[in-house]
């Protein structure tokens, strides 16, 4: 072997030793290294195949490995300093998931490449979910998904998205809130109420109606899916802030936020000043804490701090003020109260009956809300007209009965009063003609507050709870542009109806003309032959697209009283209403006009006075009286400026003027001048030469004579009715209750009017007569009148 060399240099080295020349078992040990060796010389010669690319894949994975640590290290951003929670995603190393995955990707690609045919959208102004919303345990692939966007009355979050299986599509708006719900069928166990109800940080999301019985919503469910629309139940949106039932107003004391608590141990007199805020006022200081009020109390003798605290709440106080007060914006037609007439000159006046009452409830808002009375509010006739007379009803065939009254006046020294009432006939309900009502709803921007839209809904519902099965409703609503919500339906189906206006929510401009031009040709489209056709339009007045102007809109109303359609407004609201417009309308559309401004108002008006403001049993209904010179020196009428009509105009047929209504009264009062009494107000006599100037003893004690003419609902032809007044002399002592209380009611108005023509303004005097005249007051409707005087008595001292 080439290895025996060693063999001679391990014995040559042996010999050097004592030791024996070879160790027990040598020979076997080194057999074994022989071996070994000629292992490790074959093993040098094979060089394996894949040893070279396993080198390489090395470097490689080794260089990219320091460049990475390396671009971290350059790139890596300063962090906050706050709590970091990372997530470490493993490489995938099973096959099915990544084939599962694969296979996802795939089929979302293709659904949103894929293209559906166009979808109209429909507006729908509710928070309620169309019955198309169902959401499916299982995908449908049925139909495409449907788009309905609604308009939410949500203010305190910007966007609600909810999302169904499908196409998720955002849509941005201007509005103060908005919902956008895009989704295939839904189930009726998946309702959107049910999914969305619950609970997130800050946000509660609860349905109104939750109580409900299974057995309950499966009939819900059933009559929905009939009307459209699959969950009838409202879904509310609230802050966490909000969910409490508490209602408690905060407490600032010296500068400070101080508990209830603390405030009513306080010692009335240490108390400084004390104020009030509330509404916006309130809010914009405090936030929602305040939202129920903020009452703010200063002590006596502050520290130095709490003096420096109340400067600054001060402060801020007076800046918030400023920034929320705004101008009032509301609209009244200006006019010059009537001035004397002399006898000799002028002996008829003639004018057409009103039957409005919208300034007496429109003043009452002002003066219970504190504020300045605009005297072109004040219609005098109005406020008379509001309340009922103790007339008894016609005999004959006559539509109204005729009651006159003569007696002093108690705002002027020896002039007299001439009371003219006209008493509709009552016609009992199930004598009534078949009714065929057209809703004509504003739901533009400016009707999205409490005493606008919510008010008008409700008070909707209580002249639905007046109608008979047999009557038919139909709605119409303008914003932006007008639309039919619903089809004439029969009263009896209230329910359909009552979502209907529920599903109604404010936003847009207001194209009014539009509204008015779809509301009469619906009505036309379902007349009925001697029945009621009327539309009652509910708004605050503020047209501002189409026919907005006054001219504009009488044209248009006048054009669309030759249908036989009458026409009745409900105003609502403050700020920016403008009775001028509402005014125009009914006066020139065979129409008449209430202003809503509380539920107890709409109770009177739409419920307890129903028949008599929805049935008129006569139509341009004018009269003239002609005043006899023997005892009359001059006269003037109290109010109804805006429905004087010239003398010739009383016999033509063509002139329009004002409707009475089932069981309606109507009264009018004349202030007259005697012959032998001397006053400041007899205007100066222009002593003409041709006039003739002869008495009129041949006539007797005749006063007066009255002439009232009236067409049929359905006639063109006018009727006349005539009634003589005698010159019968009676002081107020013997005056009747009903001529008191009417009297002081034209006193106050009057005196708000701040008229030129009268002498006596004392407020307790006009509070005493009332008094005086407040008769049995079952509705307790004078009784308020009397506490109206009582509240502005306090606002004039």
């Amino acid at each position: 072997m080439e290895n025996n060399h060693i063999d001679q240099q391990f014995n040559e080295a042996s010999k050097l030793s004592e030791e024996p020349t070879v160790f027990t078992g040598f020979d076997k040990v080194w057999d074994k290294v022989e071996e070994k060796l000629d292992q490790k010389k074959e093993k040098k010669k094979i060089i394996p195949v894949w040893f070279p690319y396993g080198i390489a894949a090395s470097l490689m994975i080794g260089i990219g490995a320091l460049y990475f640590l390396n671009k971290k290290e350059k790139e890596q951003p300063v962090k906050p300093e706050m709590a970091e929670h990372k997530i470490l995603q493993e490489p995938i190393t099973d096959t099915h998931i990544v084939e599962i995955d694969h296979t996802t990707k795939e089929n979302l690609q293709k659904e949103k490449n894929k293209v559906y045919p166009k979808v109209e959208k429909a507006i729908v102004y509710s928070n309620y979910v169309p019955k198309s919303l169902r959401m499916p345990n299982h995908v449908s692939t049925a139909s495409p998904p449907t788009y309905i966007e609604t308009s939410d009355a949500v203010k305190s979050i910007d966007e609600v998205v909810m999302t169904g299986y499908g196409i998720k599509k955002k849509v941005e708006s201007t509005t103060s809130s908005s919902t956008v719900v895009t989704t295939t069928n839904i189930s009726p166990q998946y309702s959107a109420v049910n999914t969305l109800q619950g609970r997130v940080a800050g946000i509660q999301i609860t349905s109104s109606d939750s109580r409900l019985q299974r057995n309950n919503e499966i009939k819900n469910t059933f009559n929905n899916i009939n009307s459209g629309y699959l969950d009838n139940k409202p879904v509310m949106i609230r802050g966490a802030v909000s969910i409490s039932a508490e209602n408690t107003p905060l407490y600032i004391i010296n500068g400070k936020v101080e508990g209830a608590d603390y405030f009513r141990s306080l010692n009335p007199d240490k108390i400084g000043s004390l104020n009030i805020l509330k509404g916006a006022s309130a809010t914009a200081i405090y936030g929602s804490k305040a939202s129920h009020g903020v009452i703010i109390a200063t002590t006596k003798k502050l520290s130095k701090r709490e003096r420096k605290r109340m400067e600054k709440l001060q402060e801020e106080i007076s800046k918030h003020k400023q920034i929320l007060s705004t101008p009032n914006e509301e609209s009244y037609d200006a006019f010059v109260e009537n001035p004397f007439e002399l006898t000799q000159n002028q002996p008829l006046s003639t004018f057409s009956i009103d039957v409005d009452n919208s300034s007496y409830s429109n003043i009452r808002r002002m003066i219970n809300n504190g504020e300045t009375i605009n005297k072109n509010a004040v219609r005098i006739e109005e406020m008379i007209n509001y309340f009922k007379y103790d007339y008894p009803q016609p005999k004959n065939n006559d539509p109204f009965s005729i009651n006159t009254e003569y007696n002093d006046a108690p705002w002027n020294s020896n002039h007299k009063l001439l009371k003219i009432g006209l008493q509709g006939k009552n016609i009992p309900m199930n004598l009534l003609p078949v009714s065929n009502l057209i809703f004509l709803i504003d739901v533009s921007g400016s009707m999205n507050e409490q005493n606008k839209l919510p008010l008008l809904k409700s008070s909707f519902k209580v002249l639905l709870s007046q109608l008979r099965p047999k009557d038919k409703v139909g709605i119409v609503v303008y914003a932006g542009n007008a639309g039919m919500v619903l089809p004439s339906t029969f009263a009896g189906d209230k329910d359909k109806i009552i979502q209907a206006l529920d599903r109604l929510q404010a936003g847009g401009s207001t194209a009014g003309g539009e509204g008015i031009e779809l509301a009469y040709k619906m009505a036309q489209e379902n007349f009925v032959k001697e029945g009621n056709n009327r539309v009652i339009i509910a708004t605050d007045g503020d047209f501002n697209v189409g026919a907005s102007s006054g001219s504009d809109l009488q044209t248009l109303i006048e054009n669309k009283r030759k249908s036989g359609v009458f026409l009745t407004c409900l105003g609502f609201g403050m700020g920016n209403y403008k009775d001028n417009t509402l005014e125009t309308l009914a006066n020139k559309g065979n129409g008449n006009y209430a202003y809503i401004d509380n539920m107890q108002e709409a109770n009177k008006f739409l419920g307890k006075e129903f028949a008599g403001n929805m049935y008129a049993i006569a139509k341009d209904v004018k009269i003239q009286i002609e005043f006899n010179p023997e005892y009359v020196k001059s006269y003037r009428l109290i109010g109804y400026e805006n429905r004087k009509l010239r003398n010739e105009d009383f016999v033509n047929d063509k002139i329009d003027a004002g409707e009475l209504g089932s069981g309606h009264t109507v009264t009018a009062l004349y202030e007259v001048i005697p012959t032998d009494i001397k006053s400041d107000f007899i205007p100066k006599d222009s002593n003409l030469k041709y006039t003739l100037n002869a008495s009129s003893k041949e006539f007797g004690d005749e006063l007066a004579t009255i002439k009232f003419r009236y067409k049929e609902p359905d006639g063109d032809t006018s009727r006349e009715i005539t009634q003589i007044v005698k010159n019968i002399d009676k002081r107020m002592a013997s005056a009747s209750l009903d001529f008191k209380f009417a009297s002081s009611v034209a006193w106050f108005g009057l005196v708000l009017r701040n008229s030129e023509l009268i002498t006596k303004k004392d407020l307790s005097d006009i509070e005493n007569l009332a008094k005086q005249g407040k008769n049995k007051d079952e509705q307790g409707y004078r009784s308020e009148f009397i506490r109206l005087i009582e509240s502005y008595k306090t606002t004039q001292k």
